[in-house]
């Protein structure tokens, strides 16, 4: 069978090796490894996400998805949020422990398929969907993702117009009260999903 990145034990055996990842004029040292997503770079579209939304977050923020963990520590190391970071691939939580405690940073980091393990709720959730995992995965993790936001909360997409980005906004918009999208780059585009209470009509 073959192993995504995508999947919760890799077969691909491993063979860990150091990358650099600049951001905001300095460079960061990551441990990564074969069988995680982006495994030799920071992934563009990631890139373009976190450098949309950085400044605008609050409070509680969950990595969904979060691979060898460069969104999360950047994040931790940029702002004061409380970090907790996910994947359902268990070489990439152990890379993202790593990776987090070379850096400084404090945060709380699981194996999770989707937020299934996870019973806190966030001001933002970050997320990359995992494209060739298919629409029903994709947008079964909007769906708990919404579950765990807080009202006001927002959860933050990057996504390929040419991989589904309109009918996952269109998904989007169907769920949350809103949805804009923030940034445009190299054809991707970041949505933001902002989850408002259910209002009820006064009574006349």
């Amino acid at each position: 069978m073959m192993s995504h990145y995508y999947s919760n034990q890799p077969t691909t055996p491993s063979k860990q090796f150091m990358i650099d990842i600049p951001f905001r004029g300095k460079t960061y040292q990551f441990v990564s490894d074969d069988g995680v997503f982006s495994k030799k770079q920071f992934d563009f579209g990631s890139k373009v996400m976190v450098e949309a939304i950085i400044d605008q977050l609050s409070g509680k923020v969950l990595d969904l998805g979060c691979g060898y963990g460069p969104v999360g520590v950047l994040i931790g190391l940029h702002r004061p949020v409380e970090v907790t970071m996910v994947d359902v691939n268990q070489r990439a939580v152990e890379l993202a422990k790593a990776n987090t405690l070379s850096h400084g940073v404090e945060a709380v980091v699981l194996v999770s398929d989707g937020l299934k393990n996870v019973e806190q709720m966030f001001d933002f959730i970050l997320f990359n969907p995992p494209i060739r995992a298919g629409k029903a995965v994709i947008y079964r993790l909007f769906e708990e993702a919404y579950q765990h936001l807080t009202v006001g909360g927002k959860l933050v997409i990057v996504i390929r117009k040419k991989q589904g980005g309109d009918s996952a906004k269109k998904k989007l918009e169907s769920m949350f009260a809103t949805v804009e999208t923030i940034e445009r780059s190299g054809g991707y585009h970041v949505l933001v999903a902002t989850k408002k209470p259910v209002t009820f009509d006064q009574p006349v």
